[in-house]
């Protein structure tokens, strides 16, 4: 997904490439940031990159689980886990993770402070906020300045989480839908999987 930008004298969105990091601690690379924010169209890039990013994740979390098993360990659920080194967000993304965990019962989200199926990161982008992978196994999720500025920043982390979990974009659906991240506009503050998107989740996981 990107919540995308683009600048005023544009007409049409950039469509841009996952960009590859070279190992989980890397820095991201600033980009300059755009002087304001458009709406959001998707590509077929941005699906691609969702779904190497979720099943990257999933093949992660599921190795651990399968792991448990022949432990002899019953999970009720597969826990996937996440490093913050996205500080200025901090509480958005703890905000955001609680209200996954408490929307759905077959996958939990938890910090970890080193390793983890996927970590956030922020700075500046032209892409906006996105879901992305190193192609090594593990994810990120870029949350953009500049974006969180204009939109609801509890409603980009919640939304790309929800990436995490397997759920596509879905620009054209309504505010109460968070897979139509900056679709409704910047008025939409809504951070909360709508009960087809919770089901979803449990269905995939």
């Amino acid at each position: 997904m990107s919540y995308r930008h683009a600048l005023t004298s544009l007409a049409v969105l950039a469509t841009a490439l996952a960009v590859p990091v070279t190992s989980a601690s890397a820095a991201p690379a600033p980009e300059a940031a755009p002087t304001t924010v458009s709406s959001y169209t998707g590509s077929p890039q941005d699906a691609a990159n969702n779904k190497a990013f979720y099943d990257a994740v999933m093949k992660s979390a599921l190795a651990k689980h399968a792991k448990a098993a022949k432990a002899g360990q019953k999970l009720a659920a597969v826990t996937v886990t996440y490093r913050v080194n996205a500080p200025t967000f901090r509480s958005q993304i703890n905000r955001s993770t609680q209200i996954w965990n408490s929307s759905v019962t077959d996958v939990r989200l938890a910090e970890v402070s080193s390793g983890g199926d996927f970590y956030y990161r922020e700075g500046n982008s032209s892409r906006g906020s996105y879901a992305s992978t190193d192609g090594r196994g593990h994810g990120f999720i870029f949350i953009d300045y500049r974006q969180a500025q204009q939109y609801d920043s509890t409603r980009i982390t919640s939304h790309e989480t929800g990436h995490v979990l397997g759920l596509p974009d879905h620009y054209s659906g309504p505010c109460s839908e968070l897979m139509s991240g900056g679709g409704p506009g910047t008025s939409c503050t809504n951070a909360y999987p709508n009960s087809a998107e919770r089901s979803r989740v449990n269905q995939i996981w």
